[in-house]
Order: structure tokens, then sequence, then C-alpha cells
């Protein structure tokens, strides 16, 4: 059972957001934005239903447990063991959904306001609850992974049973770093006290760091947010202010990395994985020879992307080199203002829209619903997600939007995720989560479409150079810092092992991956060595990042089969989004013609970020 908790935190609402009326979305510069709607989960923190929902949680699990509990094999090898086993997945099914609710919900109003004392309150409850629950559905698994094989398999021939083959066997992945139940039920029931509370911790403080910047205190979306500023004299004090709050606060983060990799290290060694990022590619279902290989491929290309695509950068400022913080400085020839939250709406749909009408249908009723929360609130933190929630319910989108073009892209990439997440849960609780490795394909093919339909629609030369000089540093942002962010991790957690890492030894290895990524062009001054600090895939999905790259050279690869052969493509594609996690990510991408095994392919992909920069070249 999962808590499906959400994958982005933070923000400012009030002490019910659920219950938010229209007239109170927030207004800005990019004009009216929406605020979410969670009155389709629970209509407040304090909504009766949640009581009785929790309450209906724990006796359905403590009655599944004793109908099921050591039962297991005996019951399947009946004569009837098929129907009979897929009842018991059935009502396990069900708790899993009514648990996704609560915890998505528990998970969405804390990312509206992580600082709230009756909010976080009301998250650590519903958490420890789930968890406390969940003990009692813990033997489930591991007595269906000692069934015997060709035992599992008879049964499976029953249609009722072989609905869940997909499930069952994705579980099955999992029985040779399975342990024995009561160690299983311990790491089950501290990670409240462990991981989770280290999660916790850090979103918290990382929401009430707080940034001088120009006299003003500003908490770090906005203070981020500089860095993509106009003004050069913004961006450098936004990134010396960023420093320095880091740097007051290196000792709180160095512990949370510490304590996290350290207790990541005591679960692998425990279960038997091999490298630090095993139980990740598991996770993923995905070979760890093909994830070298993408890293393998990226970092070989270095010079090509990033590297390049930097000095061209420096150039176009008449430098020879740029402070980090000017990275991603606005290019000088890019067009100014801001871009109202009707216009990038717009934006998106259409390019939605010409691709596939039931697409663009789906993605609309994030707007029309109120399923997008999108002002920047005091306090809100960093970045943006799509939380699928549970089948029964739809996905929510979470993101910061102040009407950069970065903005734009960030929506369409979240619609694509929750696009996906709406196609796929028809396939039930169990079955409609994907791995990660497929799950950033149709955000990344999302922006891809946005992207190609504006670039289609500029006829400026100036405009198009800097549409396309963004498009590329989205790109180098999604692949090329990615797997820096992938090599970062794996070094900390490598070196973790024979001890602690000090703040000063972290951000050695941070400035080490970093240099090797950006090349000479990018000048790395003091205090960029701790902006590791803020990135939260690193605490709440340890070699989470890899599935980025994965997914944009994925979809250079789909957008190639799709203007090659368009005919058809797009009911394909939508059909491989509807599958879930129904297959493997080998048997969903045969219909394009695509193999991720093929040590060509991750180039293939690569060589569409190429191709741009030499059209950039050729145009400078």
């Amino acid at each position: 059972m999962s808590a499906k908790s959400a994958t982005s935190r933070a923000g400012k609402t009030s002490r019910k957001p659920a219950t938010a009326s229209k007239a109170s979305a927030a207004r800005s510069k990019a004009g009216k934005l929406p605020e979410w709607n969670l009155a389709d989960l629970y209509s407040g923190i304090d909504a009766p239903e949640i009581a009785r929902d929790l309450q209906k949680m724990d006796a359905d699990c403590v009655v599944f447990e004793t109908d099921y509990k050591g039962k297991l094999a005996e019951g399947v090898a009946r004569d009837d063991g098929g129907v009979w086993l897929a009842e018991a997945v059935r009502r396990y099914e069900a708790i899993d959904d009514l648990a996704g609710r609560l915890g998505s919900y528990a998970g969405l109003v804390h990312a509206g306001d992580t600082v709230d004392p009756a909010i976080s309150k009301f998250y650590g409850d519903v958490s420890e609850r789930l968890t406390a629950a969940s003990l009692h559905l813990l033997f489930f698994a591991l007595e269906l992974n000692r069934i015997d094989d060709a035992v599992i398999e008879r049964a499976m021939e029953t249609p009722e049973l072989g609905h869940y083959r997909p499930w069952i066997e994705d579980l099955r992945k999992d029985k040779p770093y399975q342990l024995e139940d009561r160690v299983e039920q311990l790491f089950h029931e501290k990670s409240q006290s462990g991981y989770a509370a280290w999660n916790r911790l850090f979103d918290q403080t990382i929401s009430s760091l707080r940034f001088k910047v120009a006299g003003k205190e500003l908490a770090i979306e906005p203070t981020l947010n500089l860095l993509q500023d106009r003004a050069p004299a913004k961006r450098k004090a936004a990134a010396q202010a960023l420093a320095k709050t880091f740097k007051d606060n290196e000792r709180t983060f160095a512990l949370i990395t510490n304590t996290l990799a350290k207790d990541k290290e005591i679960s692998d060694r425990w279960r038997g994985f091999q490298d630090v990022a095993d139980s990740r590619h598991l996770n993923n279902r995905v070979e760890r020879e093909v994830v070298d290989a993408l890293v393998g491929s990226v970092r070989a290309a270095y010079p090509l992307l990033s590297h390049r695509y930097y000095k061209l950068k420096a150039g176009w400022f008449k430098k020879k080199k740029l402070a980090h913080w000017d990275r991603n400085a606005p290019l000088p020839f890019a067009a100014t203002g801001t871009i109202a939250w009707p216009e990038a709406q717009k934006m998106v749909l259409t390019a939605y829209r010409g691709f596939s009408t039931e697409m663009a249908a789906i993605a609309e009723r994030f707007f029309t619903d109120r399923w997008i929360d999108a002002p920047v609130r005091p306090g809100k933190a960093p970045g943006a997600f799509s939380h699928p929630t549970t089948p029964s319910a739809h996905p929510y989108v979470l993101m910061n939007y102040q009407g950069k073009p970065r903005d734009v892209m960030t929506l369409a990439h979240e619609l694509g995720h929750g696009v996906h997440q709406v196609l796929a849960a028809k396939n039930g609780a169990l079955m409609a989560p994907t791995p990660l490795t497929l799950a950033e394909t149709a955000s990344v093919f999302g922006e891809m479409l946005t992207f190609k339909r504006l670039l289609s629609q500029t006829k400026n030369a100036k405009q198009r150079q800097a549409l396309l000089a963004g498009k590329v540093e989205d790109m180098i942002n999604t692949v090329v810092r990615q797997i820096a962010f992938y090599s970062f991790e794996r070094a900390v957690h490598t070196e973790r092992k024979d001890g602690e890492l000090t703040a000063e030894r972290i951000g050695q290895i941070w400035l080490s991956v970093q240099s090797e990524s950006l090349g000479s062009a990018i000048d790395i001054r003091p205090g960029y060595e701790n902006f590791w600090m803020y990135i939260p895939h690193f605490i709440h999905s340890p070699f989470y990042v890899y599935a980025y790259a994965f997914g944009d050279c994925l979809v250079n690869s789909l957008y190639a089969v799709y203007e090659n052969a368009s005919e058809g493509f797009a009911e394909r594609y939508l059909a491989m989004l509807a599958a879930g996690g129904t297959k493997h990510y080998s048997e969903l991408l045969k219909p394009f013609g695509l193999d991720a095994k093929d040590p060509k392919f991750w180039d293939g992909g690569l060589s569409v970020i190429s191709g741009l920069i030499d059209e950039l070249e050729a145009m400078s």
C-alpha cells in the first residue's frame, strides 16, 4: 500500500486551501492565476469524511490480515485458487485506493503550506496512520513472493487473476531482495521516524529559508527566479544571497544528506543490492547497463552539447566566460515582457490539440475543473509537479507561474504528466503507476509539442534564435544537468560508505561534476559549492534524476518517428500512455521501432540537441 504523497512541496495557503473560492485566485503580472480545489478529495483537514475514511482503512486492513495472513500458499493451491487470490488482490487494491486518497490529500495540503503548524500536524498524523494501517498488509506481498512460480503461473491462467498478471510479475521482481517478515515490518514501521522525518525536516527548512536581496527578505522560489532576471546586478545579488544563506545552513543540509545516505546504505546492504543505484533501477524496472549506457553517452557528449552551447551564449553576451549566475540569463535578443496566464493556457492547449484532440480535451480539464495551483505565494517551495493522487480521483498540478517562457514550458511539461496519469488511471491503483523510465516521456513530449508549435509560428529571425536557444537550454538542463546530478549522487553515496562527509567535501564533489558538465565557458565563482543543498530530488527520490535524461532522449527519438511517419502515431502514443504500469518500457517502445538497449539509441536522442546547437551556430 502506498501513500502516494506529493513529490514536490511547500507553499503558503489558508488553513483550508481546499475550500478556497474562485474569487480568491491570486493576481500577478501574469494575470489572474488559479488555485486548486482539493475538495474533490476532501473539503478540509477537519472534514468528518477524513476521520471516517481513516477508520474504514484501519478496519479494512485488520480484516484483510485476518482473512489472508498465512493462508495464501494454501489458498492458491486450491482448484479455484486463481479466483480466490483475485478476490484478495481486488480487496488489497481497494484499500490501496482509499489510502492513496488520504495520503494524496495530506500531501497536497502540506505542499500548499509546510510551515503551518496545524497542517504539519495533520500531515504527520495521516502519514503515521497510513504507516500503522499498512503494517497489516505487509505480509501480502511477502507471502505472494514465496509461492512457487509454477503454482502462481497456473493460478494466473484464470481470467480474474490474469487481469493482475502485470502487477504480480512486477512484484515478483523484488523477490531476491525481500527480507524476513519481521525485518520488513521493522523497516516499514521505523520509516516514519527515519527517512520520512528527515524528508519532512528538509521540506520545512527549505521553505522557511529567507534570502536577503536588495534589502528584501525573499523565499527561495523568487530568489531562484532572479537568476533569470534581465538585470545582471539582480542575478549576481540573488546568487550571492543564495550562497550566504546556504552557507549559514550548511550543517543542517549536510546532516540531512549524510543521514539519508546512511539510511539508504543500511537498507541496500540488508537487501543485497550491489550498487548504490540498483534499488532505483529495480524500482524503475530498467537494467543497470541501460542506465550506464545513457550516462556514458551523455557524459561523452558534454563537449558537443553544454560546453559548445555555453561558449556560444558567452559570445552573445560579448564575453569569453559567463559567471555561474548568468548560466540561465535571458538572451540579449530575447523578447521581453510577461506571458499572461490565459496566453500560456492557449499556447499549450493549441499545441496539444494540433497533435490530438483527445489529449487537449484531457489537458483542458485541469483548467476548467481547477486541478492547477499556479501562484507564487510566500513560503511556497520551488518547483512543479503533477500528483496522480489515486485512480478514483484525478491528478493535481502545482507550479510557481511567473510569466516566463520557461514557465509556459513547465506548464506544458506538467500537463503532459497529468494527461498520462488520467489515461493510465483505468488500470487501477496497482497498475496505473508508471516506472520513472517512462514517467517523464509524456511530460517532455508535451514540451516538445509546445516548442515546435511556437517555432513554426515564429518568423522573426531573432525571436526564432531566442526560441531555439531557450529550448537548447531546457534540454541541457534536462539531460546534461540531470546526469551531472546523478554523477554527484553516485559519488556522495559511494563515499558515504566510508564515513560522514563534511559540507565542504560535498561541495567539492558538487564543483567537480558541475565543472565537468558545464565546461570552461562557465566561470564558477565562490558560493556555488553549496548549490546542491536545495535540490529536493536528492532528498525525496535518490537517483530519480536520470529519468529526466532518459525521458528527453526517448522523446527526441519518438518525435523523430512522429515527424517521419505521423499517420496513426497519436493513437499509438496515447495507447502507450494508457498502458500505465502494465508493460515493460521495452514492450511499449516496440510499436515505434525503438530499442533503448541499442547503444546507438541514446546517441540518436542526443544528436537532436546537437543539431539545434548547429542551427544556432549557423545563425551566429
